[in-house]
């Protein structure tokens, strides 16, 4: 086991599959306490025992503001301390331009952007009382070019990304410092909705999509590799660790080089 966070306490929201769980599982094996938060409490649960190392689960929602407020509560209460937000939780909230109603924007605001700002207002008291922090606010490169997300995502991703530049500069004095990563398409079964309840596909069909997935997403950026979940927890990492120590308001682009080319008009 390394050292990279010994001695810190980390919370990440959406933490039950994907990005999220990557990124637990690679906190806690640099030795940081860690609490997920999801809502998916049978995957929670199973995931922070198979991590064991002091790693524990919290039910919650992060569309509804006390299940923030409680989360980061239950962190205190149970390891005295927030040293590491990962503001995580996300997923598909939109539509077609000319399909848009006010209830996909309310489900979009609150998922995306509401609980970024939420999250971390919430943080600021436990880590000023700690001397400092780390929030960590998952973006897209949605937030940066056309083509990456459908209008109402990437719109507010680009909410995420500003929301992290304007709270850093303002949280600077009480040494927390607010970063954002915008991921490119990363390889996780969320595309064909693999990872949530409904999949009722065989762990070969599984593979088959997953390997056709892998192929067409290195076709689409300048290194020919595909992007997984472990590249994004390891920048996550990078900023939350003391190598990162000076870095905050800054958007890390961890995408393979793909908002670097030129796309055609649809």
């Amino acid at each position: 086991m390394a050292d990279r966070l010994a001695g810190k306490v980390a919370l990440i929201t959406g933490g039950t599959s994907g990005i999220g769980a990557e990124t637990a599982k690679l906190f806690a094996a640099e030795g940081a306490k860690v609490v997920i938060s999801g809502r998916s409490k049978e995957k929670g649960q199973a995931l922070a025992d198979s991590i064991g190392q002091g790693t524990l689960y919290v039910e919650a929602d992060v569309t509804q503001e006390d299940d923030i407020r409680k989360s980061m509560e239950f962190t205190v209460a149970e390891f005295g301390k927030l040293d590491i937000l990962f503001n995580n939780a996300g997923g598909p909230v939109g539509a077609p331009i000319d399909k848009i109603d006010q209830e996909h924007i309310d489900y979009g605001v609150r998922l995306l952007l509401s609980s970024v700002i939420l999250g971390t207002r919430y943080a600021i008291e436990p880590m000023k009382a700690n001397g400092g922090g780390c929030i960590i606010n998952n973006s897209s490169i949605a937030a940066l070019r056309h083509r990456q997300g459908d209008p109402l995502y990437s719109s507010l991703k680009a909410g995420v990304t500003h929301f992290s530049k304007m709270s850093g500069i303002e949280l600077g004095g009480h040494n927390i410092r607010v970063n954002s990563i915008s991921p490119g398409a990363i390889a996780t079964p969320i595309f064909w909705g693999g990872s949530g309840r409904a999949n009722t596909l065989s762990d070969e069909e599984n593979e088959r999509k997953m390997a056709k997935l892998e192929k067409s997403l290195a076709g689409s950026v300048p290194l020919e590799k595909t992007g997984y979940a472990l590249d994004i927890a390891e920048a996550a990492l990078y900023l939350a660790s003391d190598a990162g120590r000076f870095v905050t308001c800054h958007d890390l682009v961890v995408d393979g080089g793909r908002t670097s080319m030129f796309f055609e008009p649809s």
